[in-house]
């Protein structure tokens, strides 16, 4: 089956045909128009620096640490912790915010409710992408190797 386009400035053709598989195609001929997006993404994550932050007798029970991570891309929107055990199989507790920056450079502050071996994995995220850069980190009592 041929049918005319139902726009008068075009001279595109439909055309019907049946497909043995039970359905059918439809080509379409003419000229479209789209609007395409480019975005770069986030393309790397690194975390460069893990300090730990001293504490009052008063807060030993939790451990605070620093992480100072940097990305290369687009500008994270959000960032997201997950603390697993060492083997990074078994979640503990996952962490997210949004950020504003005006550049790929930050601190994210987390707390660690005893001490141990555990791994670290820190993801930027936007609208259009994800990075994940990953560490493995002993908190001793509230003192880092």
């Amino acid at each position: 089956t041929i049918e005319p386009s139902s726009n008068p400035d075009s001279s595109a053709v439909e055309t019907t045909e049946d497909n043995p598989d039970g359905g059918c195609h439809i080509y379409r001929y003419g000229y479209y128009r789209a609007d395409i997006s480019v975005v770069e993404g986030i393309l790397e994550v690194n975390i460069i620096q893990m300090t730990n932050i001293q504490m009052t007798e008063s807060q030993a029970e939790n451990s605070l640490v620093d992480f100072v991570v940097t990305c290369q891309g687009s500008l994270p929107t959000d960032v997201c912790t997950v603390v697993s055990d060492p083997t990074c199989q078994v979640s503990r507790s996952v962490v997210c915010d949004p950020i504003v920056t005006d550049k790929c450079h930050l601190t994210v502050r987390r707390a660690f409710d005893e001490p141990g071996t555990y791994c670290i994995n820190i993801t930027l995220g936007d609208d259009t992408s994800q990075a994940l850069a990953s560490a493995l980190i002993s908190v001793n009592g509230g003192e880092l190797p």
